[in-house]
């Protein structure tokens, strides 16, 4: 995929451009840390293992990244974070309402590409897909400090959240290859439990990782009150000690508090626990696939699976 994800990389660069010089400089900050560029992969990927391949899927995947990259800013400044992708968030180096107006940005120019392509269904899903990840967010933010979220209303956000634009991508894919109905309902199903299982690793991994390797500081979730399912299943595995410094860690959000909240999570099997859940997630959506003509692209699309699961960042 270097090839093709080198022309979205070129045509992300040239949508970037505006005539505001601070847009200019935020905009290329964010984009140029990198990222794994998984969403636009999935338009690229669906598209072809279904036998598109005309350019619209390169304006697509940049449409993709650009949404992605509008939630990150607003993300940040929401959840007050400092580093990301190993570097200075742009709030931290630009501020808040820089950050927030360039994120407006780039949520209106992914609308103008987007109507380039000239089709109401790809503007339906994609309008759908921002709608209720603002949804998510609001949901999150509600239940932050809340050590007694059901864990059905945690994954309900990480739906709406994080695996809402992963089935959005994956959809996209299949509309530009004019799919039938119940082929581009798999590849969206495959999205959803892919982003799903990525939610649930990343929520892993700040209470496995280290912050060299995630980008981003251990602990975050933690120092926000985020009741992650590491979190909830600690509480429900563990002692009624091991609860209590659980809920009020959450409660509290007590990062002084990390290396007990990190002993107790492996303690009780929590991190095993949650990444069963995304083996679950990564099963849905490998079931999914089998919609698909074999293919490298499908060879691909399984790969994806795999790394989504194993990975370390």
């Amino acid at each position: 995929m270097a090839p093709e994800m080198a022309e979205v990389d070129t045509l992300i660069r040239r949508r970037l451009s505006s005539q505001v010089a601070l847009i200019n400089q935020i905009s290329h900050y964010i984009v140029s840390a990198g990222g794994k560029r998984i969403r636009p992969t999935l338009v690229l990927l669906f598209s072809q293992a279904l036998g598109f391949d005309g350019p619209e899927r390169f304006e697509l995947a940049a449409t993709v990244e650009f949404i992605h990259t509008a939630t990150l800013l607003h993300d940040d400044v929401v959840d007050e974070s400092a580093l990301r992708r190993g570097r200075d968030t742009a709030n931290a180096r630009f501020g808040n309402a820089a950050s927030v107006l360039v994120g407006d940005f780039l949520y209106s120019r992914a609308f103008q590409m987007m109507v380039s392509v000239n089709r109401m269904r790809v503007l339906e899903v994609l309008a759908d897909a921002t709608n209720v990840i603002a949804e998510g967010e609001v949901l999150q933010l509600m239940n932050m400090h809340d050590p007694d979220l059901a864990v059905d209303d945690y994954l309900r956000v990480i739906r709406f959240k994080t695996a809402k634009l992963f089935e959005a991508s994956a959809r996209l894919g299949a509309l530009l290859a004019d799919a039938p109905a119940a082929i581009e309902a798999a590849c969206a199903d495959y999205g959803r439990a892919l982003g799903t299982a990525f939610q649930l690793i990343d929520d892993l991994l700040d209470y496995e990782g280290a912050t060299t390797a995630l980008g981003k500081n251990v602990g975050d979730d933690l120092r926000e009150g985020k009741p992650t399912l590491p979190l909830l299943a600690a509480m429900a595995r563990g002692t009624p000690a091991q609860r209590d410094l659980v809920r009020a860690a959450i409660v509290n959000g007590e990062i002084e508090r990390l290396p007990d909240v990190i002993a107790i999570v492996r303690e009780t099997g929590a991190l095993d626990a949650t990444r069963a859940v995304a083996r679950g997630e990564i099963e849905r959506a490998k079931q999914c696939l089998t919609v698909l003509p074999d293919s490298a692209h499908h060879e691909a699309l399984l790969y994806l699976c795999a790394q989504s699961i194993e990975r370390s960042a």
